[in-house]
């Protein structure tokens, strides 16, 4: 017989505890984007958040933590939303599209931009964040959509290779078009179009270094 284990619903103050951590994050980060990492103090933070500091203190043991965790929240979700556009049983090609034009999306949007401006301006001074920045976002990213290349790689479907470096090389062609035009301030918003016509040069010179040999 077929056990299955369910998690035990969260009491109430479980349930509160969860929801303030939640609020305590969301107005860290806009915090964080507002005012830079350097002037986000945890007394500034408690402050905006309306607590005391010793409150925040039993949530985060620091400003380090508090910021990572706001980077997690944020990246899982995105990685999330990107493995489903990663279909092991559909055509490689559409799939990569569909996951190039979904991570341009995402990584053109302005909360998105004014993060990697923050790391950016401020990772020189405070390389923690830049370690958590890349653990959290690029390097998890490939990860996420290395496995599936080494599927397709395997199963013929695409040329064999090394899969994280065909990852990297995704994720860095999707970031020279619209994404860093817009880090530089050279254009305020991509459209949609745009968006596709990254994705499709992306694809493009990918597919012609990953296509599959013809039998």
């Amino acid at each position: 017989m077929k056990m299955t284990q369910e998690k035990a619903p969260l009491s109430r103050r479980e349930a509160r505890r969860q929801d303030r951590r939640e609020a305590i994050i969301e107005v860290a980060m806009r915090f964080f984007l507002e005012h830079g990492y350097a002037a986000a103090s945890m007394s500034a933070i408690a402050a905006e958040i309306g607590g005391s500091k010793a409150t925040l203190w039993s949530y985060f043991p620091s400003k380090e933590a508090l910021f990572e965790a706001g980077l997690e929240k944020a990246t899982s979700e995105f990685r999330q939303k990107l493995l489903l556009l990663l279909d092991p049983c559909g055509d490689a090609e559409q799939s990569l599209r569909n996951f190039c034009q979904g991570f341009i999306e995402r990584v053109t949007a302005p909360d998105a931009i004014a993060l990697h401006r923050l790391i950016m301006a401020e990772c020189g001074r405070f390389p923690e964040i830049g370690r958590i920045f890349y653990e959290r976002a690029p390097r998890a990213t490939e990860r996420v959509l290395a496995d599936y290349l080494r599927s397709m790689m395997e199963r013929g479907r695409l040329r064999a290779g090394d899969p994280q470096s065909a990852a990297h090389f995704i994720v860095v062609l999707n970031m020279a078009g619209c994404h860093q035009q817009m880090m530089l301030g050279l254009m305020e918003e991509a459209s949609p179009d745009m968006i596709a016509a990254d994705a499709d040069r992306t694809m493009a010179t990918f597919m012609q270094l990953y296509s599959p040999v013809p039998a």
